[in-house]
């Protein structure tokens, strides 16, 4: 870096580095600042570098030296946003693979890491963000672990026996000769783990989204009120959920029309119940700004889209900061079977249908071998054409080190080949399809005639889902024989 950037380095203040850096898009230089030495106490030096990871984010990377004792760190921070959903990457590495232990990693501050065959956690707080490979992290932990066996073997030597054992397992595994399972937390979904085959599904490494806790949104430093987190935990030492205890807000529905049942009076019952299930009806309650963590309000109505579904519109606007967010959700019960839909693209009237894409749906272009798994890109609604240009937006920030230096040639070519002819399915030189996957049946693409059935590019499929998704979605753990049982007996009452 100092070789072939030397003449690029400029000795500058730390807010002037800042306001550099979130200013560049481009070619930016490398920044240096003096610092204090945290161990001998004398002036050092920190080199800034604003980087793009392709298919990632940007990042900022900082490498500390001091040239009066030899103190050497570096951090990666990252200068985007956090993410809307935390992630969960979760890496099976067989043994004997050496190649697999050379994977890239992206931890972020907020990431815990952790080896379930180990019953081992690196928590947050004990490596702070990073860009490293999984042999690099696991190294750094014995390293950590190692340095301090000397005092342990005075202080405890039972205590220091037992992580002797438990680093020879460890070091065992950073050798490849063990197999075990690299799980990556990250609350704020800026961690990440290189794909190598990239855009397709690697069958090694699988990816979740996961809405956050209040508790964990509270570590990221968004304002959360604390009788939610009060809540969640009481429900969570109960083991049920408090949906249904959500009273509604507002002069109508269910609160307005209890009260109205107990002063008997018809007209109010009819007026409250009535008006709060209307669907014309938007109702508002007050949230929390995802940005500014200012009050601010979100409306909702329930709405019926034909040959679909009923569905629940959420929009969310905030006068102080402009933020605004529109979510769609899936209404009523949940099918009993999910559902693949493809549609044959032919033309340009194709690129306009609306699409219904899920959190729980997977999308497939055959023609390119292009998988994204269920939760890559969220719920959105859009059309066909805005689907296949988010998935290559996704693909230019989210999804690995796809243009980095890194990256040797031919990886290179194969990826700017695929972003071609990626591109090139809006232009519609041949035919192709796309296909939604959705083990919940909450996906839904237009068809172009008013009869379904007339729509010959457009066909649905139910299957059966397997015990696998509905374990990920966790329905396996759903039982309501009791309530069944339960209903069945008092209606076996009313009729005797």
């Amino acid at each position: 870096m100092d070789g072939n950037d030397g003449n690029r380095e400029q000795v500058v203040d730390v807010r002037s580095v800042v306001e550099a850096v979130s200013a560049e898009d481009g070619d930016v230089p490398v920044y240096q600042v003096e610092s204090l030495c945290m161990r001998c106490g004398e002036n050092g030096t920190t080199k800034f570098l604003l980087t793009l990871i392709p298919n990632f984010r940007k990042i900022l990377l900082s490498a500390f030296d001091c040239p009066h004792c030899g103190e050497r760190n570096n951090e990666v921070q990252f200068a985007g946003e956090i993410q809307p959903r935390g992630c969960c990457y979760s890496l099976e590495i067989p043994s004997g693979n050496q190649k697999m232990l050379d994977r890239q990693v992206v931890k972020s501050e907020s990431a815990t890491i952790k080896i379930p065959e180990l019953d081992f956690e690196i928590p947050p707080e004990a490596q702070r963000g990073s860009l490293s490979t999984v042999e690099g992290i696991l190294v750094r932990a014995a390293d950590e672990l190692q340095a301090l066996q000397d005092e342990r073997k005075k202080v405890d030597p039972q205590t220091a026996e037992a992580v002797d054992l438990f680093l020879m397992k460890l070091r065992a595994c950073t050798a490849g000769e063990l197999s075990f399972t690299f799980i990556l937390d990250d609350p704020a979904g800026n961690s990440f783990i290189e794909n190598p085959y990239a855009p397709s599904s690697d069958p090694s490494l699988s990816i979740k989204f996961y809405e956050r806790t209040p508790e964990q949104q509270a570590s990221l430093g968004y304002l959360v009120d604390l009788s939610q987190i009060e809540r969640a935990s009481v429900v969570e030492e109960a083991g049920v959920s408090d949906q249904g205890r959500v009273e509604p807000h507002g002069s109508i529905g269910a609160a307005a029309g209890h009260r109205a049942i107990a002063q008997t009076n018809s007209a109010e019952i009819a007026d409250s119940l009535f008006r709060y299930s209307a669907p014309e009806e938007v109702m508002t309650f007050p949230s929390t700004c995802g940005a500014c963590a200012t009050r601010c309000e979100t409306r909702m109505f329930v709405t019926k889209i034909p040959y679909f579904q009923e569905v629940i519109v959420m929009a969310t606007t905030c006068d102080a900061c402009g933020y605004r967010n529109s979510e769609l959700k899936p209404g009523g019960r949940i099918p009993e079977k999910g559902k693949k839909i493809s549609l044959s693209v032919k033309n340009v009237h194709d690129l306009s249908r609306d699409v219904i894409k899920s959190d729980t749906a997977g999308v497939k272009v055959p023609e390119l071998d292009l998988e994204l798994a269920s939760g890559t890109l969220g719920g959105i609604v859009t059309t066909v054409e805005g689907l296949i240009t988010k998935i290559s937006e996704s693909l230019e920030r989210v999804h690995g080190f796809t243009f980095g230096d890194s990256l040797d040639e031919n990886r290179r070519s194969k990826w700017l080949e695929f972003r071609e002819r990626l591109k090139k399915l809006l232009s519609l030189e041949e035919p192709w399809t796309l296909i939604l996957d959705d083990a919940l049946s909450n996906s839904f693409i237009a068809p172009a005639t008013d009869d379904l059935k007339d729509d010959n590019q457009l066909t649905f499929e139910e299957y059966e889902r397997s015990w696998e998704q509905n374990e990920a979605l966790g329905l396996n753990d759903i039982d309501t024989s009791a309530a069944d049982v339960a209903y069945e007996a008092a209606n076996d009452a009313k009729t005797e």
